[in-house]
C-alpha cells in the first residue's frame, strides 16, 4: 500500500500552517495563535489539493483519469477560496459595522477567503510537497 496519498495532503497542510502561522505571527509581530484558521498566505486549501494533484500527476501521470478528477476538484476548491469564501468575508465585515451598536451580536470573523497571491503561494507549497515525496 502507497502511504504517499495519505501522508502527502496531511503534509501540504502541515507545511501551509506553519507558514501560516509565521508570515502572521511576523506581521502581528507576537504569536499570532488568534489569527489561526481561514484566510492569509498560504492558502492550506490551496496547498492541500494541489499537493494531491501533483502527486498524482507524478505518480501515475497526466494522462490517468484520477489526475483529471485531482485538477478539477483543485479547480473548484481555488475558486471557492478566491471567490465565493472572499464575498463572504466582505458580507461579514459590512454585517459587522453596520450591527456595531448592537450588544447582542457576535462579531463575525471576517478573514475568510483568499487572495490570489495567498492561493498561488499554496500551490507552490503542495506542488513541492508533492514533489518531496514523490521523489523519495
Amino acid at each position: 500500500m502507497d502511504l504517499s496519498y495519505l501522508l502527502t495532503p496531511f503534509a501540504a497542510w502541515l507545511v501551509a500552517g506553519t507558514l501560516k502561522f509565521l508570515v502572521n505571527s511576523i506581521r502581528a509581530k507576537k504569536l499570532a495563535f488568534g489569527l489561526i484558521g481561514y484566510g492569509g498566505l498560504p492558502s492550506n486549501h490551496s496547498a492541500i489539493v494541489a499537493s494531491m494533484a501533483t502527486l498524482i500527476g507524478c505518480r501515475e501521470g497526466l494522462s490517468h483519469p484520477a489526475f483529471g478528477v485531482a485538477v478539477t476538484l483543485a479547480f473548484i476548491v481555488i475558486l471557492d477560496a478566491n471567490s465565493l469564501r472572499r464575498q463572504i468575508g466582505n458580507h461579514a465585515r459590512a454585517i459587522n459595522r453596520i450591527a456595531v451598536d448592537d450588544s447582542g451580536h457576535t462579531i463575525l470573523r471576517e478573514r475568510v477567503g483568499h487572495t490570489r497571491l495567498e492561493i498561488a503561494a499554496g500551490i507552490l507549497v503542495g506542488a513541492m510537497v508533492a514533489f518531496a515525496i514523490c521523489s523519495l
